[in-house]
């Protein structure tokens, strides 16, 4: 680790929230904790050809958007919890950081500008993260168990006893689980703890490697008596998760304006972010604006998060999962919510579906895609070998709603899409979906260009 004397002007932020600024002679440096327009010192902290790495040291000329962390393990020092890259940045500055990210990507990988910039999809900035995976860690030498998330690039566990990013009734339980976990005979054969919260019920998982004794199964009960929470035991795999008590509330969150309610298990796929799913649902099916008398699918449906309150709305719904067992659990939800007549499902291979596939799934007037963090390629792809080469009787799509995790796989996509199956962008915006994160969440709207 070297220092440097030079001051730099900050330009921008990336997309893990460093500081971009250039030195005199063009070499890039990314800064940790900087902001941009502040002038600034760095302690470089890695050397390449053409770019440099490090932490800011000093400040000269401070950025009005910055603010006092409300984290007390935020930061740039040792031991600093690597959870949030953002929280010395005011929260509007982050959305509006972000959405330059999007459109960035779009207009310089894609060669795609949206027509229209959608308003941001914003909620609370804090007590929002319902879904978490803390990581444990018994230290004989400190005398503790440590549960949190891991320090800032390093395997190590954050010497946590707050997180304002959690709600608060699962931030209040981080020192008594530190306790708990320290009071277990198998304290050294815990990894984690995933926490799942619904409307109605916080749910733990404790992953543990070696069978509970029956001393330590009592623990966890008077624990969860204590605290009102609900215990799940996971021995192995995914699979093998299951309930320490078989009788108590189900863990599942509703979708008001739908009708809808979406049970899960705790290690489901389901967003973070309860307050900001629910804005999120009514904005993708006001864009998709599906008619009663439409078929709409749903590709990388999952249990049924945007399939279930599209059925309210159109004339039927296919959703469309990788798995199996997601299938299944997506036709369950469907049932329990009296939608089995509007909905069905399909288990495909969405990472290499292609063009008869499509012809396969039918004709839709419109599809929502919600992929993950590797993007739709296959099926952006496969669109574009239909648009080449059109099959008889079969239409594409005339408006595609796309909800995405990662805006280098959309732009990807977007950029197919456009130039190569016939679509314009008709809009795209972020969802602020992890306040004081550098996740950039969005939402983009295709429509089919009129054939000449």
């Amino acid at each position: 680790m070297t220092g440097q004397e030079e001051w730099l002007e900050v330009e921008s932020l990336d997309l893990d929230a460093q500081g971009v600024a250039r030195r005199a002679d063009g070499k890039v440096v990314f800064i940790e904790g900087a902001l941009p327009l502040e002038r600034v010192q760095v302690t470089i902290t890695r050397r390449k050809n053409h770019w440099e790495q490090g932490q800011l040291a000093a400040v000269a000329r401070e950025s009005a958007q910055r603010v006092r962390p409300a984290c007390p393990h935020f930061g740039l020092h040792a031991g600093a919890c690597g959870g949030c890259r953002m929280q010395h940045l005011h929260v509007g500055a982050q959305v509006a950081i972000k959405q330059r990210v999007l459109e960035d990507g779009l207009l310089h990988l894609a060669k795609v500008k949206p027509q229209q910039v959608l308003r941001p999809i914003e909620g609370p900035a804090w007590g929002y993260r319902w879904r978490a995976r803390l990581s444990v860690r018994h230290v004989p030498k400190k005398g503790t168990v440590l549960v949190g998330f891991h320090e800032r690039k390093s395997r190590y566990v954050a010497d946590m006893r707050e997180c304002p990013v959690l709600p608060p009734v699962v931030g209040a339980l981080l020192v008594p689980l530190r306790e708990l976990v320290g009071a277990l005979e198998q304290r050294d054969r815990v990894p984690q703890i995933e926490v799942a919260v619904g409307d109605a019920v916080t749910a733990l998982v404790l992953r543990h490697l070696q069978p509970l004794s029956t001393t330590d199964a009592e623990r966890l009960r008077a624990f969860a008596a204590a605290h009102g929470v609900q215990w799940w035991l996971q021995p192995g795999g995914p699979q093998t998760v299951h309930r320490l008590e078989e009788d108590g509330p189900e863990l599942a969150y509703a979708l008001p304006e739908f009708g809808v309610v979406m049970p899960f298990a705790p290690t489901d796929f389901t967003q973070v972010n309860p307050h900001i799913n629910r804005v999120l649902v009514a904005r993708a099916l006001a864009l998709l604006d599906a008619q009663p008398q439409e078929r709409v699918i749903d590709w990388f449906c999952g249990l049924g998060n945007f399939t279930l309150p599209l059925a309210t709305r159109a004339g039927q719904v296919l959703g469309v999962e990788g798995s199996r067992t997601l299938v299944e659990r997506a036709q369950q939800n469907a049932r329990a919510n009296g939608l089995a007549h509007k909905t069905s499902f399909e288990a495909r291979n969405l990472f290499e579906i292609g063009a008869s596939d499509l012809l396969a799934s039918g004709m839709a007037a419109r599809w929502l895609i919600d992929p993950p963090r590797e993007g739709a390629f296959a099926l952006a792809k496969a669109l574009a070998e239909l648009h080449a080469a059109p099959a008889r009787g079969w239409q594409p799509p005339q408006r595609i709603v796309y909800v995405s995790c990662n805006p280098a796989t959309l732009a990807r996509d977007a950029g197919l899409l456009v130039h190569q199956a016939g679509y314009r962008c008709s809009a795209a915006g972020v969802v602020n979906m992890f306040p004081h994160t550098s996740h950039v969440e969005s939402i983009a709207v295709f429509d089919r260009e009129a054939m000449s």
